[in-house]
This record gives structure tokens, sequence and C-alpha cells, in this order.
């Protein structure tokens, strides 16, 4: 395995104290639910790695994204031929409020989820995560 890990980046869009999630169709995180993101193509900002996937994964075109959470995330579990090592960046993003997540390219199925039901959710730890650091946030600006 490369010790080198590859360029990845996701989005996070919060509409009423809810995380819009899409459930992946496609390894290394099959079937379990994760904020909408994808490798770097060459040449790409992590914000614009994060703008690119959102969009192909949802069909919503986001902007102003803010860097939120960086993970280095190394596939332990991965069969030794196929062991993933990712540098995931994560951003905040913001949509039109009237946008409708529409679950396309690597998404068999997106929604909409408050961080409590984030938590009985199949989601990467780093989902789990980021979304208990959004619940305390969200708790502190109501």
């Amino acid at each position: 395995m490369s010790s080198q890990p590859q360029a990845a980046s996701s989005a996070i869009l919060v509409r009423d104290g809810r995380l819009l999630l899409i459930r992946r169709r496609n390894p290394p995180a099959a079937d379990l639910y994760a904020f909408p993101g994808g490798r770097a193509e060459p040449g790409e900002t992590p914000a614009e790695t994060a703008l690119r996937e959102f969009h192909e994964e949802t069909g919503i075109r986001a902007e102003n994204p803010r860097l939120f959470a960086t993970y280095d995330l190394r596939g332990e579990h991965d069969a030794p031929a196929r062991r993933t090592h990712f540098f995931l960046s994560v951003f905040l993003v913001e949509a039109a409020s009237d946008a409708e997540a529409v679950a396309a390219d690597d998404a068999s199925d997106a929604g909409w989820f408050t961080p409590e039901e984030i938590r009985g959710l199949p989601a990467p730890e780093s989902v789990v995560e980021c979304a208990e650091r959004l619940r305390i946030f969200l708790d502190e600006l109501s």
C-alpha cells in the first residue's frame, strides 16, 4: 500500500437542524450513510472537490465552502490488496433553501437526518463525529 493518501472532500449541508446524507452505492463505503463527497480530480482544490462531488451526488449546487474538519482515514479493515488511505477535508456549505436532493452518481439514496438519528445509522465514525460536533454548535445557536 502506498503511504501517500488520496485527497478527498465531502460537504455538509444543514437545513432546519438536519444534515443531508447520501447512502453510498460503491466501495469503499458501500451501503454506509455519509456526507456527499469523493476523491479529488487532478488540479482541484479540496473546496472545489467538495462542491463538485456534492453536486454530482445530490443535484444541488452548493456554495461558500468553509473547512469544518479534516481526517486521515486509513482502511485498516480493508483487504491488504484493496487497502485505502484518504486525507478527507470536510466543508460546511450553503445552498438554496428550496433545492431538492436527488440521489445520483455514487449515491443510492439521499435523506435529511438529525445528529441523533445519525448515531443510529450505519455511518463512518468521521460522519458521526462531525454530526455530534454540529449538534453542539446548533444547540449553542438556539
